[in-house]
Formats: structure tokens, sequence, C-alpha cells
């Protein structure tokens, strides 16, 4: 557990300040976040977990094979206005479906060439609002039980403790090596969510 709270913390999937800057600027984003997420947890009680959990992991480790070779991707500001919102619609759908934030709003972050620090605030961003709203979708449609939430406040302590040793380590890597531990996370993610169900 401490090992992943430490990883959380150096590629910024945790709870970090966000700038407002930021949230300004990715405001259409989120709000279609919540919208897909929504919209996704009502299929989640109808959809196999293994099913969906490991389409997800096969294109985390699809997106993370390309993106270590291939060039790095960038988005022009003037496709931003509508293409913000599609990705948080698509990544709000994946969401509520597999439980996990990552796809496609990862890969769209990376591409808007902010630095290390505002990339892991947009991040931070993304994931608190996408958890956020898959909670309440979950609520919504009886899947996620109030009750559920005495183990999960057991975790809380460890994890702030891996956030603060991630951010920690986050200040001494170099913009690229911090991109390379990024996709490595992710390949390790969805390397898990495939053989999961076999476990």
């Amino acid at each position: 557990m401490l090992v992943q709270m430490v990883l959380q913390g150096i590629t910024g999937m945790g709870l970090p300040t966000v700038a407002m800057s930021l949230l300004r600027r990715l405001w259409p984003m989120m709000l279609t976040i919540v919208l897909g997420t929504l919209w996704g947890s009502s299929l989640l009680a109808n959809t196999s977990p293994q099913l969906s959990g490991m389409a997800l992991g096969i294109a985390l480790l699809v997106y993370a094979g390309y993106a270590l070779i291939a060039p790095t991707l960038t988005v022009s500001p003037r496709f931003e206005p509508w293409l913000a919102p599609l990705i948080g619609l698509v990544t709000g759908v994946v969401t509520g479906i597999t439980g996990v934030f990552v796809m496609p709003a990862v890969p769209y972050l990376q591409a808007l060439n902010l630095n290390k620090d505002e990339l892991v605030q947009a991040l931070g961003l993304s994931f608190t609002i996408s958890t956020l709203a898959l909670a309440g979708g979950l609520f919504t449609h009886d899947v996620f039980k109030p009750n559920q939430l005495s183990l999960s406040t057991v975790v809380i302590i460890p994890a702030l403790l891996g956030l603060w040793l991630g951010q920690k380590v986050r200040v001494r890597i170099s913009p690229r090596r911090f991109k390379q531990y990024l996709l490595l996370f992710l390949a390790v993610l969805g390397l898990q969510l495939i053989i999961r169900p076999f476990i």
C-alpha cells in the first residue's frame, strides 16, 4: 500500500493543490467528466467488471507502449474548446464503466504541453473530480454503500504518507524521466487490470 501511494504521489494521482488558472482552462473537460461518469456508472451494474477492466487494461498497455516509443503529441490551443469536452465525456463514460480515471484524459493532458507541476495539478484535478462523480453515480444507482466508508477511512493515513513521499521524489525528477515513470505506472496498472480476473 505504501509503495502504491508513493507512486501516486510521484505521478500526481492524488490530491495536490489545484491552481485556479488550470481550473479555468480545464472546466469544460471537468464538467463533461462528471456528466459522462454519472451516465457511465449506470452501466457499471450491468457490465462485467472483469470484462471492462480487461478492455481498459489492454488500452492502457497499448497507449503506454506507444507513448514510450512515439513522438510527443501536441494539442493546438485552437482545438481545445471542442476537444476538451469530448475528451472529458469519453473519460467520464470510461470512468463510470470501469472505475479507472486514466483514459483518454491522461494522454490529452500530456499533449497540452503543461510543465511538470501543472501536469500533476491537472491530473490531480481530473482524478479528484472523477472520484467524486463516480461515488455520486454509484450511490445514485445503489452500488455504493455508506458502510463501505470505514475501510476507506482506515487507508487515508498511509495514502497521505505515500503522497507526501511521492511529492518529495517528484521534485527531483526531470520532466523526461517523470513522463517515463508516468507511462510505466499506466502500463503496470493496465497489466494489473488484465490479469486480475485470473488471480
